[in-house]
């Protein structure tokens, strides 16, 4: 099928409308609503404390007594599966998981970092032995972990 011709030049754009719309639409800046004070002017105070939060919890993977508590829930697997060696046990269904099954978790929960008063009460509770340390499988540490989050927005 043939392209019907336009019968006059009304019909078509000029190409200097043509350039305004895409001027336009360049021509959009995008304005953050966010006052950005941290990092040369770079990070909102949020992202400033994100960035600090995930820094420590990067750290804490290397703190001896998480692997201490998952050593301590331990034992030799003795199922069928020949290149598993261990299996861990939930501390709240007591039943036995692979270690891509389990997870720490912290019996109080870390919480949030929203300045630096936080900031002490964070690391204390990231940073916690043994006793605040638990091994819970996938399941109930999805289970806990949002029951957590309703406690804490009450």
């Amino acid at each position: 099928m043939a392209k019907r011709k336009p019968k006059n030049k009304q019909e078509l754009p000029s190409k200097s409308e043509v350039k305004k719309k895409r001027v336009k639409k360049v021509a959009k800046k995008r304005v953050s609503r966010v006052e950005k004070t941290r990092n040369h002017q770079t990070m909102t105070e949020a992202a400033f404390f994100n960035w600090i939060k995930n820094s420590l919890r990067s750290r804490s993977r290397f703190w001896k007594p998480i692997s201490a508590c998952k050593q301590n829930a331990k034992r030799p697997y003795k199922g069928v599966n020949k290149r598993q060696k261990f299996e861990y046990q939930c501390n709240l269904c007591k039943n036995w998981f692979s270690d891509k099954e389990t997870a720490v978790d912290h019996i109080i929960p870390v919480g949030s970092l929203k300045s630096f008063n936080d900031l002490s009460g964070v690391v204390e509770r990231l940073f916690c032995e043994i006793e605040g340390l638990q091994v819970l499988c996938s399941n109930c540490h999805t289970e806990k972990t949002k029951q957590d989050l309703i406690n804490i927005r009450q």
